[in-house]
C-alpha cells in the first residue's frame, strides 16, 4: 500500500477563508496530517460559503477542508497558548493567514514557536507580505489581483477590468505558500532547522505575469486587456462554430501553424509573408483571425476539434462546469472525485488531487470535518495526553 509523499508530516492550520487554508489543503492532499484550528463558537466562514445549498449546508467547505481534522482553541488565552505550544512541539508546519503582527500580539511570534521546536516551519500568507510599508494593511484577493497589475490585463479593450468569478489571488498565494513549505521541509532535512515562509497575495499575482515587467522596462509597453486573445500571439483565440458555440484554436508556434493551414485546406497560408512566422502573424492578427473564423463558422464544433486534433493542432471546447464534470479525460485521470460529506450523508464531487505522483499519490481521505472541534478529544487527548477532566475544564473556561 502506498502512502502519501508527506505522510508523517503534521500541519497546524490557523486563520480562515481561503489562501492559508488552501495551502494546507494542498499539503493534506499529499498525505500530511492537517489540524485546523477554529475559535470556540466562531466557525470558519467557509463553512457557509458556496452557491449551492442542500439542507442548509454549503459546499465550498467540502473541498477546501478535505483531509483535515478540526479542533477549537482560543489562542488569546494563556491556557490556550500553552496548549498550542504543546501542539507546536509535535508538529512540522504552521500555516497562518492573519494580518502581520497578529501572532506576535498573542505572544506567539516565530521566536517563541522556535523555542519549543527549532524545526518548526511557519508559513505566513498575507496581503502584502510581512515587511514593507504596506505590511500592516489587510488584503483580499480582489485587491491583490488589482494592485499587482493582473486585473488590468483582464477584460476587453476600452472596457472596465472585470474579475474572474473566483478568488484567483487566494489560490495562487496558497500554491506558492505550499511550494515554500516543501522547500523549507527539504532544507530542514539538511540543517534540522525551520524557517519562515513569507507569501503575499500581491506578489503571487505578480509572479505569474510572464514578460509584463521586462516589456515595460525595456520598451515602455503597458500590457492591457485583449479580450479573447493575447496581442501579438497568433493564432490563439476563440472562434464561433456553425451551431453558435465557441472553440479555442491555438497554433501560434510555427510548426503548429503549418499543420493548421494544412488542416484547413490552405497550406499556402504558411508561406504567406503576412503569416510566415510568429512576429508576422502578431502584426497581422486581425486578418488571420478572420480567415480562421470564416473556416470555423461553417463547421460543427466536434468536426473542428476532431479535424485539428488529428492534425496535431491544439484546440478544444469552452466547457461549462456541467461539461467538465462529464469530461472523459478528467474522469479517467481521477480529477472528478467523490468526497463523502457526512453533513448530508452522501458523496459530493469535487476536483481531484494535483499533481499525480507515481509512487506516493495524494488521496482524498475525508470531505472536511462536519463540525468545529470534532477532533478535540483525538488531538488534545490522544496526541497531547490531556485527560477527559482537563479537557472538560478547558471547555468550561472557553479555551476549547
Amino acid at each position: 500500500m502506498t502512502t502519501g509523499a508527506l505522510d508523517g508530516i503534521r500541519v497546524i492550520e490557523l486563520g480562515t477563508l481561503i489562501s492559508g487554508p488552501f495551502a494546507s489543503r494542498l499539503l493534506g492532499d499529499m498525505g500530511a496530517e492537517v489540524i485546523k484550528v477554529e475559535l470556540p463558537n466562531t466557525p470558519d466562514p467557509l463553512r457557509t460559503w458556496g452557491q449551492a445549498e442542500l439542507d442548509g449546508h454549503h459546499f465550498f467547505w467540502t473541498v477546501h477542508a478535505r483531509n483535515k481534522k478540526a479542533v477549537t482553541l482560543d489562542l488569546r488565552k494563556e491556557t490556550g497558548r500553552a496548549l498550542f505550544l504543546d501542539l507546536v512541539a509535535q508538529s512540522d508546519i504552521i500555516v497562518e493567514n492573519f494580518r502581520p503582527g497578529t501572532l506576535e500580539k498573542w505572544d506567539l511570534g516565530y521566536e517563541v514557536l522556535r523555542e519549543r521546536n527549532k524545526g518548526i516551519i511557519l508559513v505566513r500568507v498575507s496581503g502584502y507580505g510581512q515587511t514593507g510599508p504596506d505590511a500592516g494593511k489587510a488584503g483580499y484577493a480582489s485587491v491583490a489581483e488589482a494592485s499587482s497589475g493582473l486585473r488590468h490585463m483582464n477584460g476587453f479593450p476600452g472596457g472596465p477590468p472585470p474579475r474572474l468569478a473566483l478568488s484567483l489571488g487566494d489560490s495562487l498565494a496558497g500554491m506558492f505558500a505550499a511550494q515554500g513549505a516543501l522547500a523549507a521541509l527539504y532544507r530542514r532535512t539538511v540543517t534540522g532547522e525551520g524557517q519562515i515562509v513569507d507569501t503575499a497575495l500581491t506578489e503571487s499575482c505578480l509572479a505569474v505575469q510572464e514578460s509584463t515587467i521586462p516589456d515595460y522596462d525595456v520598451g515602455g509597453v503597458v500590457r492591457g486587456p485583449s479580450g479573447t486573445r493575447l496581442e501579438g500571439i497568433a493564432p490563439s483565440n476563440i472562434y464561433q462554430s456553425a451551431n453558435g458555440s465557441w472553440v479555442v484554436i491555438a497554433a501560434n508556434q510555427d510548426t503548429v501553424f503549418r499543420r493548421l493551414c494544412a488542416a484547413m485546406g490552405s497550406p499556402e497560408l504558411a508561406t504567406d509573408e503576412r503569416f510566415v512566422n510568429h512576429v508576422a502573424r502578431g502584426r497581422n492578427q486581425d486578418e488571420l483571425d478572420k480567415i480562421i473564423g470564416d473556416w470555423a463558422a461553417t463547421r460543427q464544433p466536434e468536426e473542428i476539434i476532431d479535424t485539428l486534433s488529428r492534425a496535431g493542432v491544439i484546440s478544444g471546447p469552452i466547457n461549462t462546469v456541467a461539461e467538465v464534470v462529464r469530461d472523459p479525460q478528467l474522469r479517467a485521470r481521477g480529477m472528478i472525485a467523490d468526497h463523502f460529506d457526512e453533513r448530508i450523508g452522501r458523496n459530493v464531487k469535487g476536483p481531484g488531487v494535483v499533481p499525480v505522483l507515481s509512487e506516493s499519490p495524494g488521496t482524498i481521505r475525508n470531505a472536511g470535518p462536519a463540525r468545529p472541534g470534532q477532533h478535540n478529544d483525538e488531538v488534545y487527548g490522544g496526541l497531547l495526553g490531556r485527560s477527559a477532566q482537563e479537557l472538560e475544564a478547558l471547555r468550561s473556561e472557553g479555551v476549547l
